[in-house]
Order: C-alpha cells, then structure tokens, then sequence
C-alpha cells in the first residue's frame, strides 16, 4: 500500500534467503506470504513517543521485519518509565530516550535502519518528515500532539495508527485518509476528552503493552493490506473485567480537519 513520495524513495530490497528463513512463523501464515514480507522489509514508520505505547509497539514492529523506523520524542528515561516502557532500564536513566530504544530495538533486529529525532516537531516539519515513511504511529500522551498527527496524515495521506492507555482503560483506532473515512478529529468530537496523562491518574505497565502490541499489528496489516484493520472502528479495552467493545465511527460531515 506504499503512497507516491515527493521525495526519491530507498532502493527496493528483493527478500534474502535468512531473511525468509528469520520470519518464516509469518510467512507461513494463510495469506501473508514472502510478498508481504518483502512489503515489510522495504516499509518505514513514523513512530511518534517512545514511552510506554511507543515501546511495545516499536519491539514488534522491528522485530516483524520493518526496514526503517523513525523515532521522535524529546524527553529522556527516568526511573519512573521503567516499570512500563520496556526498552529502557537503569543503565539508561538520563539518556534520551529516542537512544535508549534505538539500542535495544538494534539487538532485536540489526538489519532495521532506526533514525532518532529527539525534539517535539511541530506541524511544518512533521509534513516534510512524514514524506519519507508509509505510516504514523501515534504513541504520544497529549491531545495537542494527536490533532497535529492527525492533520499531517490528512494532508500527506498517510495511515494513522493511534493509541492511548491509562489507568486501566486502553483504545485503539486506525486511520486511513479518504473522502469516505473518519479521521481522529471525528472521533475525540464525539466525547470530552481529558487531556490527563499517566503522571495525574497512573497506569497499570500491562495495559500500554497490550495496546501498544495491538498498534503493532495494525501497523503491519495496513502495511501489507492484511486482514480487516479498526478503520471507521473504535476498539476498547477495560483491564478491569478483561473485555474488548468495539464501537463504529463515521464521518463526521462538521469536522473542520478532515472536511477542509
């Protein structure tokens, strides 16, 4: 599902033979064959905060077979991330955390080409960097950086992954711009939503690897046009009683990003 870049695009890269036998577990799956994974190995990602969600979902990403990832987040590891952002540890308390994960996600798979951009972008350079890669994924704790993300995927057409996790409540929608398709903006229209992160109400360390986890497969069906992705879909997770509910989403016709 590669989008046209304004820019010259990476060399494709013919699937190698340790390549075949290393995610031979996926390639076996009904319907995902050794073109996908080719799909997989010459795709790039956008990966937007490295905390809790951005950790899961980065590790299965690159350890499915991505070719490059991009991550952008500007703050550092404290002692409070560990429990949940499972990329970091002690050693790396202080470190940016762009770094720290670039160096784990290496172990997991060295044939990944991982940039890091360790600073809070705004919308200009996230629609000039967005060229570059086939898919956002949306792992950052604020409303503000969600609207941006999400407009930058109006306007380049890029899918959206977007995810988010606290207390013990999780959620997870794909976006995937079109005349026809809601956009995020049409759905935090649909509630309040409060802008608390998990310093103000805490978070339970398994729910944003469950999510995360869930972004990682998203990322990698829309990717390789696998399964039915949650787009025009709300999917919510209630740690508490262990349920999911999945709810629609429509096109709201009085949104003011994707209606423009």
């Amino acid at each position: 599902m590669h989008k046209t870049l304004t820019h010259n695009p990476p060399t494709h890269k013919p699937i190698s033979t340790q390549q075949a036998m290393q995610y031979s577990r996926q390639i076996l799956l009904p319907g995902f064959d050794l073109d996908k994974q080719e799909t997989l190995i010459n795709s790039s990602v956008l990966l937007i905060g490295v905390g809790g969600l951005g950790c899961a979902a980065a590790q299965y990403i690159v350890g499915a077979g991505i070719g490059s990832m991009t991550l952008v987040d500007d703050d550092k590891v404290e002692l409070s991330n560990l429990h949940r952002q499972v990329l970091h540890g002690h050693k790396d308390i202080g470190t940016a955390k762009v770094l720290s994960a670039k160096q784990t996600l290496l172990l997991i798979n060295p044939d990944c080409k991982i940039d890091c951009i360790e600073k809070r972008l705004d919308e200009q350079e996230l629609d000039e960097l967005v060229d570059y890669h086939d898919i956002i994924i949306d792992c950052s704790d604020n409303l503000t950086t969600r609207n941006r993300l999400n407009q930058v995927s109006i306007n380049s057409k890029t899918p959206l992954i977007s995810g988010a996790a606290i207390r013990m409540e999780g959620q997870i929608s794909s976006f995937i711009p079109n005349t026809k398709n809601a956009c995020y903006q049409c759905l935090s229209n649909l509630f309040v939503e409060h802008n608390l992160s998990c310093v103000e109400a805490g978070v339970m360390s398994p729910i944003v690897g469950i999510i995360g986890a869930m972004q990682a497969l998203e990322t990698i069906k829309v990717l390789t046009e696998f399964g039915e992705p949650l787009v025009n879909k709300l999917m919510l997770f209630d740690g508490s009683s262990m349920q999911w509910q999945t709810f629609k989403v429509k096109k709201s016709s009085e949104c003011t990003a994707c209606n423009i």
